[in-house]
C-alpha cells in the first residue's frame, strides 16, 4: 500500500483496487457514479443495482468491500436493506447517498447509529451530477477511504489477489517520527475540534465523555447545509451534553457545543464585552466551508493561551494552519491517532508538524481533554 498526502493510504499497483457496488433506482444517476468511481483505477465497479433488495442478493454473487447506497428506491430502500447488508457482511462499508433535504438528512444520520460508515449529499440530477466536481472529488475519495477501512480492519485472503502479486514482498511506507510538546500551563477556557471522513461517529464517541465539563465545545465538522442541524440534534440526544447548531450572534455558554453550520465558517469575537459566535460566508478555506482553519484562528485570537485544539479524523489538512495559530498564542494541541482514524490527514497534519501535545487513540481521548480542563489547572 503507498501513503497519500491526505492520509489516506491507497492500493498501490500491486494491489487490486477498491472493490464497489452502486445501488441507486435512477439508470442514469446510476450510470454517472458508476462512471465516476470507474474513472479512478483504484477503484472497480463490481456491480450496480436498482435496488435494496437487488443489492443484498448481489453480494451472494459478488465480492464487495464498499456500497454506495441510495436512499430512496422502490422495492427495498436504502434504510431497509442497510441492516440486511450489515447482517451479510459485517464488515462491509456501507457510504449512503442523499439529496439534501431534512427528511434525507435525519434518514442518513439514523444509518450512521445503525451501521453505515459515511454519507454523501447526491446531486438532484443528471446536469448536477456531471458538472458537480466537489460531488465527484468526495465520492472517490471517501470509497478509497473506506475501502482501506475494510482492508485494514479484515484484510484479503492471498487467494482474492492477481496471481502476479502472490509471494510478493511491499516495503511498508517510512514513518515521520511524531515530536510532542509540552502543554500549556493556562488553565483552559474553550476547547475546539476538527472532524471530517469518520467524523459523526468519532464525535458521538468523544462528546459523550465530556459532559461535565464547563468550557464550551466548538466543532467544525465538514458536512453541508441542513445536515449539521440534524446532526446537532443527533449528538445531543446520543450523548445528553447540550449542542445545537450555531447561531450568528449568540452568546457562548459554558458546557454547551457548537456545530459549525453547513456552508458558513464559525468563528467567536468579542460584542458589548460578551464572546459570541460569528458566522463568516467568506470564501472556502481548504476547499472547505465551514472550514477548522478559521474557528481555530478565532479561539487563539479571543482565548489566546487557554484553548484545547482537537483534530480528529478526516482527509485533508484543514485545521493545520489553524492548530499553528493556537500553538503560537499558548495553547494546547491533541489529535487522534493514525490506527483509530478512518483517515489521518488532518490529524496527522498536526502530529508530523509538531504541534501535538498528545496523539491518542480515540477512546483515551476524552480521559485527556477532562483532565486539561478540569478543575485546578
Amino acid at each position: 500500500m503507498a501513503a497519500a498526502p491526505d492520509g489516506a493510504v491507497r492500493p498501490g499497483p500491486e494491489a487490486d483496487p477498491y472493490r464497489v457496488m452502486v445501488v441507486e433506482d435512477s439508470l442514469v444517476i446510476r450510470g454517472l457514479i458508476a462512471r465516476i468511481l470507474e474513472a479512478d483505477p483504484r477503484i472497480a465497479v463490481v456491480t450496480t443495482v436498482a435496488n435494496g433488495k437487488l443489492a443484498v442478493d448481489a453480494l451472494d454473487r459478488h465480492d464487495v468491500e464498499v456500497v454506495v447506497l441510495d436512499i430512496e428506491m422502490p422495492v427495498m430502500d436504502g434504510l431497509t436493506a442497510l441492516p440486511l447488508l450489515m447482517k451479510a457482511d459485517p464488515h462491509l462499508q456501507v457510504i449512503m447517498a442523499s439529496t439534501l433535504t431534512r427528511r434525507n438528512a435525519e434518514i442518513s444520520l439514523r444509518a450512521m447509529a445503525a451501521g453505515a460508515a459515511d454519507y454523501i449529499a447526491k446531486p438532484t440530477s443528471s446536469r448536477e451530477v456531471t458538472g458537480a466536481d466537489e460531488f465527484k472529488r468526495e465520492l472517490v475519495a471517501k470509497v478509497l477511504a473506506y475501502g482501506q477501512r475494510r482492508r485494514r480492519s479484515h484484510p484479503r485472503p492471498r487467494s482474492a489477489e492477481r496471481p502476479e502479486t502472490v509471494g510478493r514482498t511491499v516495503a511498508p511506507p517510512q514513518r515521520q517520527a511524531i515530536v510532542l510538546r509540552p502543554p500549556a500551563s493556562s488553565p483552559v477556557a474553550a476547547i475546539g475540534i476538527g472532524s471530517s471522513t469518520g467524523g459523526p461517529q468519532a464525535l458521538a464517541k468523544l462528546v459523550a465523555g465530556l459532559d461535565a465539563l464547563r468550557q464550551p465545545i466548538f466543532v467544525t465538522q465538514h458536512m453541508p447545509a441542513t445536515f449539521t442541524a440534524i446532526f446537532a440534534e443527533h449528538l445531543a440526544r446520543a450523548t445528553g451534553v447540550g449542542c445545537s447548531e450555531a447561531v450568528d450572534g449568540e452568546p457562548v455558554r459554558p458546557g454547551h457545543v457548537y456545530i459549525a453550520p453547513g456552508g458558513l465558517h464559525m468563528t467567536v469575537g468579542v460584542r458589548g464585552g460578551r464572546t459570541v459566535i460569528v458566522l463568516d460566508d467568506g470564501p472556502r478555506e481548504n476547499f472547505c466551508k465551514p472550514s477548522v482553519d478559521p474557528l481555530f484562528r478565532s479561539l487563539a485570537e479571543v482565548y489566546r493561551d487557554r484553548v484545547l485544539g482537537v483534530m480528529l479524523t478526516g482527509m485533508g489538512y484543514d485545521g493545520a494552519a489553524g492548530a499553528k495559530a493556537l500553538v503560537d498564542a499558548g495553547s494546547t494541541i491533541v489529535a487522534q491517532d493514525e490506527a483509530s482514524s478512518v483517515v489521518w490527514g488532518m490529524p496527522g497534519a498536526v502530529a508530523r508538524a509538531g504541534l501535538c501535545s498528545a496523539v491518542l487513540p480515540l477512546g483515551e481521548m476524552a480521559r485527556y481533554i477532562r483532565e486539561m480542563a478540569g478543575a485546578g489547572r
